[in-house]
């Protein structure tokens, strides 16, 4: 599994630790930045993330900024993409098995490390469940192609 890895300044730290869970996993990522705690844009960051995910070049997206939903908005304005914001396991699982979602958001100034480790241990381990899925995730394409 290929990751591509973002944030902005609200959320570099916690995409730093994020780095260690991937590494320590034998996870290949991308770090599409941002490198500090300087203040940045975060559709700088989204865009050739989700861009890198929608055309396939990686399997699937993480991104991070102070609340998870700036970033998350953004993300999801490239066709393709299903970013999903959560900040619990629960709605982590089901962002994948019911929406296939294949970028996750999360807010470094909502939820902890411990937590945040945790959500992406289960949406990276979760597959999508299809079946009558599949047809919901379809028409989000077709609202897309519209």
């Amino acid at each position: 599994m290929r990751i591509a890895l973002g944030s902005d300044h609200g959320g570099f730290l916690l995409k730093e630790e994020i780095k260690k869970y991937l590494e320590k996993k034998g996870i290949e990522y991308k770090d599409f930045g941002t490198n500090s705690t300087d203040s940045c844009d975060y559709p700088d960051i989204a865009l050739p993330a989700a861009q890198a995910v929608a055309s396939g070049q990686f399997d699937r997206g993480i991104l991070i900024c102070g609340t998870g939903i700036g970033i998350g908005i953004a993300a999801n304005k490239v066709p393709g993409i299903r970013a999903a914001l959560c900040h619990d396991t629960f709605s982590a699982r089901a962002s994948r098995e019911h929406n296939n979602a294949n970028i996750l958001t999360m807010g470094e100034r909502v939820i902890g490390r411990g937590l945040a480790l945790d959500i992406v241990d289960v949406w990276l381990n979760t597959e999508f469940a299809g079946g009558r899925h599949q047809r919901r995730v379809e028409k989000i394409h077709q609202i897309e192609n519209k």
